[in-house]
Formats: structure tokens, C-alpha cells, sequence
């Protein structure tokens, strides 16, 4: 009974917005098609359901409905136009979208990290290198998740999975201890810096940040504005860099741990290290591989497209058998993640394909009609990242507002639209911060008793506003110059 209200609402709000009239200039099948749309991003926020499942009940019934919501009567009436092929091959397209394949690539890339334990050895060696004073040791901790964030699309995996493990044995060397007074001797602070870092590495990398792809796709689909990972890391590269420069110290100043140092802790490293023992071979053709998928993506666009060089580098770990198919069988996350982003891709296309996203931006730029272009592109950044509080996933908050505030971007004359779409996409990992519920870790560190939830709340809100205004003060002059 406590969970009904969680698959009734969806239905209430699809109803609701389905009996009201259609807005002046949007045609009617498009406002039903919005109604449908609503309903399945209630869900996504809701989860009465796993995400994909609810994404694949949408694509199913917008088919199924697809003569009142996808398709006009003038489409209709066209000599030859059948609509279920038509509906089934829009149902579909998602699947062969090649972003979602990048996606599943970089899924797979997790999966050899965890599986080779290279993701683990490079924190250790951090750890070892840098943990003897407890600032150094927070720059640790922010390396150790940089070096994943390329190749784990996944901020959940890289950084609850990998990270937190391996830093949570920490504290307990300085007599640390979560739900403790003592959580402050140094175990809080590397928890903010371990989420707070997550949170800007997943920025700076296409790849670093699920929903970053899913955002790609989209642009392109709503915007036909294309960003590779060469474009996507110039963008984000000096707010992103400088961020990681500044959040272990900035960490050390509001957050203050009351232990500075500990040569205990690169012993324990070393420890850990020596069981390992050296390099496996799995390990070294790991890091070849992702070596070389990472330059094929930023210098293999023109030969290579970037979702082929992911597909390649799974085909080469099986033949190679750093992993087996049945570890890829056995990666839910990977298969989960390819269904779920597949159909909100083809969920959002719908959007445009309808008429929605041109009306839409239409209405807004006739309400900003009197504001200059850059400061209407601020305004909606401001706000697509404000409205985060509203979510507790990036994914839904990227397929519920990106495309209309695409749209919006779209309707107000004199914008710069890769300018703006890439401010878009560029906000969506440093919106993790603000909340505990912000990002997929966040739920991790909020957990561990070292981060009471008065001081995350602050730290969120004062790191979340630094986030906004780098952003917004490096972000927007720097894209624009290279954009």
C-alpha cells in the first residue's frame, strides 16, 4: 500500500495532462504524446520500477498508440504510410543508436577493472605515494578516481565500487570511526573529497558520466549538434582541471580534518600492495587496451567511430580473455543500463519527432523575447541546474529537461546552440554535488557515517554554488571561444 501512490501517479499525471486541451499552436497528438511522455518521467523520478522497464512500457505504448500520439492525421492519410512499421522502427531505433553502444562499451571497461583488479592496484599505489599527510592523501583520493574516470561511465562503480572500498580501511588507521565524534579526525573529510571529486571527473569526460552520453545523443537528436570526446574533455578541461587543483584544499579548509598526519597509512597501502604482488597479464593487456581506446577517441574520430572502437575493445578483452562472456552475460549493469538509455533515447526523439520541442521553444522565446541571447543562455543553464534538487537521478533529469531546454535555447534568436548545448551537458556531473541523493554515490558516502547529513547539506550547497559559478564564469567565456 505505501508503494501504490509510486505506479498510480504516472498513470494520474499522463491522464491529467491528457484531458486538458491541447496549447494554442501544438497539435493534438503531439500534447497527448507530451501526456505519455510525463507519465514515464514521474516514473523514472518515482521508481515503482526498475528504469528500463519503465522506459521499454513507454516505447511499447507510445507504439501501440502511436495513430493519437505519434503520428498527425496528414501522416496518416499519406498513400502508403503504415503506421505499426512505422511505430515499431521509431520503438527500435534506440537500440541501434550509437552512443547507447558506447555506453555498453564503457560498461564493459568497468567490468575488466573490477574483474583484473587494476582499479583497485592504482588507488593503492596513490594511497602509498601520497598518504602520509592528510591533505596529500585527499589529492589521492581525487587522482585515484581521474585515472578511472576516462573509461567507467558508471560514477556509481568507479566511485562507490572502487573507490569507497579501498578509502573507507582509512580512517580507521587514524581510530577514525563513523557515527563517532571521532569521525572528524580525518574520515569526513575524505568522504566530501571522494564524492565531491566524482562529481567534477565525471564532468570533464564524455565517458566518465552515463547520462553525459545519453545527453549527447540527445543534443544531437534534438539539436543536430554533434560532440565527440575530443570536444566534449576541451570544453570542460579548464573548469574541470582547475576544480580537481582546488577541491582537496578547499575541502581542507571548510571541512577541516583534526589529524594532519599519518605514516601509518602508506604502510597499510604498501601491504595491500605486496599481496596483490606484481602486474598480471590480464592487468597489462587491460591497460593497453584502455590506452589505446582512449587515443583512438580523441585522435580516431575521422577513422574510427568512437562506439566501434568500444565494441572492438570488448571483442579484443574476450578474445584475450581478460574477460569471458559469461562475465559479460553477467554484467546486469551493462545490459540494464543499454535497455534503459536505448529506449529514452528513441522516448526523447519522440519529442522532437511530434512537433513538441519547436513549439516548445517557440513559447519560451516568445517569453524571453526581450532578453539578450547570452543572458537568456545563462538563465536556463542556471535553472537546468537548479532543478536537480528536484531529482534523485541524473538520468532523469537529462531526458525530462534537456530536450526542452534545448528547445528552448532553440527559440531564442541569436544563441549559440553547441555553445549551449555543451554548458548543458558540462553541468550534469557538477549537479551531483548538491544533494545526497544528487549523484549515484552520493547515497554511498551520505551512508558511511562520517558525513552527518546538517554538514552535507552545507558542504552540498557551498560546493554546489562554487560548482555553478565556475561554470558559468570559465564555462560559458572558454566554450565560447572554442566552440
Amino acid at each position: 500500500m505505501r508503494t501504490t501512490w509510486k505506479f498510480l501517479l504516472p498513470l494520474a499525471v499522463t491522464g491529467l495532462l491528457a484531458l486538458l486541451p491541447a496549447p494554442e499552436g501544438l497539435p493534438a497528438h503531439a500534447w497527448l504524446y507530451f501526456a505519455l511522455f510525463a507519465g514515464v518521467v514521474v516514473g523514472l523520478i518515482l521508481e515503482p520500477l526498475p528504469g528500463a522497464v519503465i522506459g521499454l512500457i513507454g516505447v511499447a505504448l507510445a507504439a501501440l498508440l502511436a495513430p493519437w500520439v505519434l503520428f498527425s492525421p496528414a501522416q496518416l492519410a499519406t498513400p502508403g504510410f503504415r503506421a505499426p512499421q512505422e511505430a515499431l522502427k521509431w520503438g527500435l531505433a534506440g537500440f541501434s543508436n550509437n552512443t547507447v553502444w558506447l555506453i555498453f562499451s564503457a560498461f564493459m571497461f568497468a567490468l575488466g577493472y573490477e574483474k583484473t583488479g587494476l582499479g583497485r592496484r592504482i588507488a593503492l599505489l596513490l594511497v602509498k605515494a601520497m598518504g602520509r599527510r592528510t591533505l596529500t592523501l585527499g589529492y589521492a583520493v581525487m587522482l585515484a578516481d581521474l585515472a578511472l574516470a576516462p573509461f567507467t561511465p558508471s560514477n556509481t562503480a568507479r566511485s562507490g565500487g572502487t573507490v569507497y572500498p579501498v578509502i573507507r580501511n582509512l580512517p580507521l588507521l587514524y581510530d577514525s570511526k563513523p557515527n563517532d565524534a571521532s569521525a572528524r579526525r580525518i574520515g569526513s573529510y575524505l568522504m566530501w573529497v571522494a564524492i565531491s571529486s566524482t562529481c567534477v571527473t565525471s564532468t570533464l569526460f564524455l565517458t566518465a558520466l552515463a547520462p553525459n552520453l545519453l545527453a549527447a545523443a540527445l543534443i544531437e537528436k534534438t539539436a543536430q549538434v554533434h560532440i565527440s570526446w575530443g570536444q566534449w574533455f576541451i570544453a570542460a578541461a579548464p573548469m574541470g582541471i582547475l576544480l580537481l587543483a582546488l577541491l582537496p584544499l578547499l575541502a581542507y579548509w571548510l571541512y577541516p580534518p583534526e589529524i594532519k598526519r599519518n605514516d601509518q597509512v602508506p604502510l597499510w597501502a604498501a601491504k595491500e600492495l605486496a599481496a596483490l604482488g606484481p602486474l598480471t597479464r590480464d592487468e597489462k593487456l587491460l591497460l593497453a587496451l584502455v590506452i589505446g581506446a582512449l587515443a583512438l577517441w580523441i585522435f580516431g574520430a575521422a577513422w574510427a567511430d568512437p562506439a566501434l572502437v568500444g565494441i572492438l575493445v570488448i571483442v579484443l578483452m574476450l578474445l584475450l580473455k581478460v574477460i569471458t562472456w559469461n562475465d559479460a552475460l553477467g554484467n546486469k549493469a551493462a545490459w540494464n543500463t543499454f535497455a534503459w538509455f536505448a529506449t529514452l533515447v528513441a522516448l526523447a526523439d519522440g519529442l522532437t519527432r511530434v512537433g513538441f520541442v519547436a513549439w516548445f521553444g517557440q513559447w519560451v522565446a516568445g517569453h524571453l523575447g526581450g532578453f539578450h541571447a547570452g543572458t537568456a543562455m545563462v538563465v536556463l543553464v542556471t535553472v537546468f541546474y537548479l532543478a536537480h534538487y528536484l531529482f534523485a537521478s541524473s538520468t532523469a533529469h537529462t531526458t525530462a529537461l534537456l530536450p526542452v531546454m534545448l528547445a528552448a535555447g532553440m527559440g531564442i534568436p541569436g544563441i549559440d546552440l553547441p555553445v549551449f548545448a555543451l554548458l548543458l551537458g558540462t553541468s550534469l556531473g557538477l549537479m551531483g554535488i548538491i544533494t545526497p541523493y544528487g549523484t549515484g554515490p552520493s547515497p554511498v558516502y551520505y551512508g558511511s557515517g562520517y558525513l552527518p547529513s546538517a554538514d552535507y547539506w552545507r558542504l552540498g550547497t557551498i560546493f554546489g554554488a562554487l560548482f555553478l559559478l565556475v561554470l558559468l564564469g570559465i564555462g560559458v567565456p572558454w566554450i565560447m571561444m572554442v566552440a
